[in-house]
């Protein structure tokens, strides 16, 4: 199969960047055959991380596994900003982590940063142990609960990217999305705030007197993510990157202001 049959028939499917595609593919495959059966997957509609089993993030190259959350370019931005916040000695926590690729970005950017993650998915968090590295540091479990106690009051930066979407919105989302990612990856409740307020209201316990929390929402949403910050004593700021589609909110706690 030559490199212009695959970009015919990844055209003929309707993926946009079919040159890319193609030569990811290609990469990837062990033999013709495996590039024919990679190639029938994404015709057959296969997200291509999927396929390839790794998502590119901020030039790593981060493993996913079926229905573990794949990390989106929007959310370079938010582990950009975590990043710029974070430094040597510092202890960073990457609450709702998915695959981990905030945490493996940070960790692989500020080496002497103290990483952390947890995910309350078992899969996921099996593999966020691989992308990050040490699997000593990602933990298991609903959000704050599952963290050892010697993290408590001693974070300096806290970061997630916790489902958004609201309940009703969860139906239009990309087939990618919507069928082949765990519906707890998306569903952020009524107005997608549920899991955003229980994450802003558990924050202040476990950061520093002058840590940061940051949090991805929608720009639509922000001012609500907002007035959950400010509700549990937080002075923030909405940040929003145009280039990538990006809206975080940043904030710290008001007895370290």
């Amino acid at each position: 199969m030559t490199d212009d049959d695959v970009v015919a028939a990844l055209r003929a499917a309707g993926c946009v960047f079919a040159e890319d595609e193609a030569a990811l593919l290609r990469e990837s495959a062990d033999s013709n055959a495996d590039l024919e059966r990679m190639l029938r997957l994404r015709v057959e509609g296969l997200p291509l991380e999927r396929i390839l089993g790794w998502a590119e993030f901020r030039g790593l190259r981060i493993a996913v596994a079926p229905a573990v959350f794949v990390p989106r370019r929007r959310t370079e931005w938010l582990a950009e900003r975590a990043i710029a916040l974070s430094g040597d000695g510092s202890i960073v926590l990457d609450l709702c982590c998915g695959s981990g690729a905030i945490a493996a970005s940070i960790a692989a950017q500020v080496p002497g940063a103290d990483v952390y993650a947890s995910d309350i998915d078992p899969v996921a968090a099996a593999v966020a142990r691989h992308n990050v590295g040490a699997a000593n540091r990602v933990f298991e479990g609903d959000l704050f609960d599952a963290l050892p106690a010697f993290l408590r009051g001693r974070v300096n930066v806290l970061v997630a990217n916790a489902p958004y979407v609201p309940t009703d919105e969860v139906r239009y989302m990309p087939t990618e999305a919507r069928v082949y990612e765990a519906i707890a990856a998306l569903d952020g409740g009524v107005d997608g705030l549920d899991v955003q307020r229980r994450v802003v209201a558990g924050a202040s316990e476990w950061l520093t007197e002058t840590g940061w929390l940051l949090i991805e929402t929608s720009e639509r949403q922000a001012p609500l993510t907002a007035g959950a910050f400010d509700a549990a004593g937080f002075t923030c700021v909405i940040e929003r990157d145009e280039s990538c589609d990006a809206t975080i909110v940043v904030g710290r706690h008001r007895r370290g202001v």
